[in-house]
């Protein structure tokens, strides 16, 4: 049997991480970019084995270094949580990125968004999610078999593969978690975060003073019934029985 060792080509692939170009085009992107992402880790914060990226170069082929896609964010089942300079799927147990969320940039072209349309199909997208924050048009694709088949409604769609709820308010993008929280920036989460360390010292604060009560109760009560042991001696120093009083 005779062993093929790999070329100098192969070994010299290299699989870039970076294009150069930035994440997003401008605030109202970047926003929305971080919104879904930094929610999603949230949201499966507690299973080791989602990864959730954004902007990170995903190579579905080995050998490749050209056929590769950067969602804004992809969520990828049944990978470990890890820093990866780019996704390669095929030291990824061959897992693709099952869902994939892209939020429209005023230079995207109609022909760059069918190739990412076709690219997300062919390569195992389950679920492919567009926005677009100047229209408020969100659109959506679900997998059945080879293909990606438009979601008709999107308002109210809720996802499969991540039990999030989508909706439309005024054509601005909502997304509820399961638990039907709405979806936080970073300043609402800490301004809740906020609040809710507000209401646990105001209940701390309650609940010192019930104690407080309760202890000066007590210690009235101890007087009173000190005070009326001295009156029972007392009264039986002068022969009185005070039980027959």
């Amino acid at each position: 049997m005779v062993t093929q060792l790999p070329s100098s080509s192969q070994k010299a692939i290299v699989y870039p991480e970076s294009d150069g170009q930035p994440m997003a085009e401008n605030t109202k992107q970047f926003e929305l970019i971080v919104l879904i992402k930094k929610n999603l880790d949230l949201l499966f914060a507690d299973d080791p084995n989602v990864f959730v990226a954004g902007d990170l170069f995903w190579y579905p082929v080995q050998g490749d270094n050209v056929t590769r896609r950067a969602p804004d964010v992809m969520v990828v089942f049944g990978r470990p949580k890890a820093d990866r300079g780019s996704y390669l799927q095929w030291q990824e147990d061959n897992i693709p990125p099952q869902v994939v969320f892209e939020i429209l940039s005023p230079s995207n072209s109609a022909k760059e968004m069918i190739a990412k349309y076709k690219f997300y199909e062919r390569y195992g997208v389950e679920e492919y999610y567009l926005y677009d924050p100047e229209t408020g048009e969100l659109s959506g694709w679900l997998r059945s078999g080879s293909e990606l088949a438009e979601i008709p409604q999107m308002t109210g769609w809720v996802s499969s593969r991540l039990s999030i709820r989508f909706e439309l308010s005024d054509s601005e993008l909502q997304i509820y978690r399961p638990d039907g929280q709405r979806f936080l920036t970073y300043l609402e989460l800490a301004q809740q975060r906020e609040q809710a360390q507000a209401q646990a010292e105001q209940e701390r604060q309650r609940a010192e003073q019930e104690h407080q009560r309760a202890e000066q109760e007590r210690q009235r009560a101890e007087q009173a019934e000190s005070e009326l042991e001295a009156l029972r001696a007392l009264l039986k120093e002068q022969g009185i029985n005070p039980e027959q009083l």
